[in-house]
C-alpha cells in the first residue's frame, strides 16, 4: 500500500505521549496513528451496527406493518 505524508499540530504534550505509546507498542509514530483511525472506524462501524440492531428491534414491526399496507395498496391499484 502506498504511503503518504500527513502534517499535523498537536500540543507538545500530546506528541510525547504519542511517541511513547507508539515506542510502547513497537510501532512508528506513522503507524500507530494510522492503528489509531482504523481501530476508530472499526469502532464507529460497530457502534452503527448496534444502533441499527437496536433500531430494528424497537420499529421493525411498524416498518413491517407499513410495508405491507404499501404492498397492499399497490396490489389493490393494479386490480383496478
Amino acid at each position: 500500500m502506498a504511503k503518504e505524508q500527513l502534517g499535523a499540530r498537536v500540543d507538545a504534550e500530546v506528541a510525547d505521549l504519542a511517541r511513547k505509546r507508539a515506542a510502547d507498542r513497537n510501532l512508528s509514530l506513522g503507524d500507530y496513528l494510522a492503528q489509531l483511525v482504523l481501530e476508530d472506524v472499526q469502532g464507529m462501524r460497530q457502534r452503527a451496527m448496534t444502533a441499527a440492531d437496536r433500531f430494528i428491534g424497537e420499529f421493525g414491526e411498524l416498518l413491517d406493518a407499513a410495508e405491507d399496507a404499501q404492498a397492499a395498496s399497490a396490489k389493490e391499484n393494479r386490480a383496478t
